[in-house]
């Protein structure tokens, strides 16, 4: 069974940084993708960067392009977000996610999911 633990939501200025961590139980994950979405309440679930475990391949969303990175780490088996210029917009519950094969932006394609972090753009 594959877990998946986002942590790092809270409360920030706009303007501000925000780093979401996603450790992940697998010990192999080499062929999987990894991406983070987020929803904010009476919205769909929106896709916000991917990275493909094996070459470090990513995708964003033109939203946050630029402005956030998704990176990971094959020691710790954990992937991040770092989100900077954070907008009041950005506000929403971020998802961490997997699925195997290529960096997707469809929620339909992922197989596994975590809990959730909370994220408040908020002055």
């Amino acid at each position: 069974q594959v877990q998946l633990v986002e942590s790092g939501g809270r409360s920030v200025q706009p303007g501000g940084s925000l780093r979401l961590s996603c450790v992940t139980s697998a010990r192999t994950f080499s062929t999987y993708t990894m991406g983070w979405f987020r929803q904010a309440p009476g919205k769909e679930r929106e896709f916000v960067a991917a990275i493909r475990w094996r070459d470090g391949g990513t995708l964003y969303a033109d939203s946050v392009n630029g402005r956030f990175t998704i990176s990971r780490d094959n020691v710790k088996n954990t992937i991040s977000l770092q989100m900077n210029s954070l907008k009041p917009e950005d506000t929403a519950a971020y998802y961490c996610a997997a699925r195997y094969g290529l960096p997707s932006s469809g929620w339909q394609q992922y197989d596994y999911w975590g809990q959730g972090t909370q994220v408040t753009v908020s002055s």
